[in-house]
């Protein structure tokens, strides 16, 4: 296990850089303003990049500004000090090129399932186009939902919903996903039914994907990398390598190295004091 404390842009071997990392955090900040004036300094000097196509998990203590580093990657923030970058682009506003999956699905209960989908293309542009309604059938065929496709929401179980929400983050096909602990609300078993879920989409689909999890098991099981942050303000206190290998199965869960590793990195979350 290796741990570094920011990732280098790629160089090749005749020393030209590669291409600029996807998502790009330098010395980000992010201090809020509270109802009584207080100031609240969620985030202090984050740098952060990832790679085309990772699988980045990030965990830490709560408060620690988990959330904040995915709304500002969303251009739903503006960092109070640093820059965000998006394919060496900074972030200014929300992008196309972005899915954003949130806590709970929040779908609408008055719309069906396609309608739920698709109704991002309805908000943003006024109008659901039939490669839009295409498209959205073909996600519910890739989450198993095929038959479900007229039902309401309550109609539903908990992780049906939200592989629902999965599939609206992803129906323009986004580069980028960033999920906000999609999964805490599930009851145990559906929530590593869905993690396997999302190993799958990710597998058929390849995004960069930013995964926000108090779960260190589910962090192991689904990432590339984990990305440990402190105790606010967050700052990235440390960036491990998931030495496992891929596909993943019912069977990493029994791997001697699976339970190494969750078992180091919990003890790098609860010990760590603020720094």
């Amino acid at each position: 296990m290796s741990a570094v404390t920011a990732l280098p842009t790629p160089v090749a071997a005749s020393g030209t850089a590669i291409s600029p990392p996807v998502i790009d955090f330098q010395s980000v900040g992010q201090t809020f303003v509270s109802s009584d004036g207080s100031r609240v300094e969620a985030l202090q000097g984050v740098n952060l990049s990832l790679r085309r196509h990772e699988f980045v998990s990030v965990i830490g203590p709560s408060g620690c500004g988990k959330s904040t580093l995915l709304r500002l990657a969303a251009g739903l923030l503006m960092p109070s000090s640093g820059t965000v970058s998006i394919f060496g682009v900074p972030v200014t506003a929300p992008r196309d090129e972005i899915g954003f999956a949130f806590q709970r699905p929040t779908l609408l209960p008055w719309l069906d399932v396609i309608d739920n989908i698709t109704f991002p293309m309805r908000h943003k542009y006024g109008r659901v186009e039939q490669r839009d309604v295409k498209r959205a059938n073909e996600l519910l065929e890739t989450i198993g939902l095929r038959d479900f496709a007229r039902k309401r929401p309550n109609e539903l179980s908990g992780g049906m919903q939200q592989r629902v929400a999965i599939a609206r983050a992803l129906l323009h096909d986004p580069d980028i996903l960033l999920m906000d602990e999609p999964f805490s609300a599930l009851d145990a078993l559906t929530r590593d039914e869905m993690s396997f879920e999302l190993l799958r989409i990710w597998a058929e689909r390849p995004k960069t994907v930013v995964f926000v999890t108090h779960s260190i098991q589910e962090a192991l099981l689904l990432s590339d990398r984990i990305v440990v942050m402190s105790a606010r303000p967050g700052r990235v206190s440390e960036i491990i390598d998931v030495p496992l290998a891929r596909p993943r199965n019912l069977a990493t869960l029994s791997d001697p190295v699976f339970t190494q590793l969750a078992n180091e990195i919990r003890v790098k979350v609860f010990t760590r004091k603020p720094e």
